[in-house]
């Protein structure tokens, strides 16, 4: 190993910072806001459409996927980062600097919900979806 090798960090290869602001979000961090999204999603589905959603088939059976799917996005955008990712304090941000946009929130959070993206990683702890469109997350603090 060279010495070199030895000082790199994750997101390097990518300008980050090694720690603090804009430096690469944690897998404990990331974990932590899925989760917080999943569960939150999950208490507004009950009071909006109730406990049916948690066992019922049909239309019931997608409402909480919705409401994760419409709050993620929406914040997405707006906010950079999801219910779940503002409380772990972790944003989405494009590798360019430039505003992530509508469209990109809207086609990394269906790719979330397909599972798939989020699960096959790549360099740098980024899921297909981030690869596909030019984005990471990172840590807000």
């Amino acid at each position: 190993m060279s010495e070199q090798d030895a000082e790199s960090y994750p997101g390097e290869s990518l300008g980050l910072p090694r720690s603090g602001p804009g430096a690469l979000a944690s897998w404990r961090a990331r974990i932590a806001a899925l989760l917080l999204d999943r569960g939150a999603s999950m208490i507004v589905a009950v009071f909006a459409f109730g406990a049916g959603v948690l066992r019922e088939g049909g239309w019931r059976a997608w409402m909480i996927l919705t409401v994760f799917f419409v709050q993620k996005a929406l914040l997405t955008a707006l906010a950079g980062g999801s219910f779940g990712q503002i409380l772990a304090r972790v944003r989405v941000v494009r590798l360019d600097g430039r505003q992530l946009g509508w469209w990109r929130a809207i086609a990394r959070t269906a790719m979330i919900c397909v599972v798939l993206p989020a699960v096959v990683i790549g360099a740098e702890r980024r899921g297909l979806d981030d690869l596909v469109l030019g984005t990471v997350v990172v840590s807000r603090r």
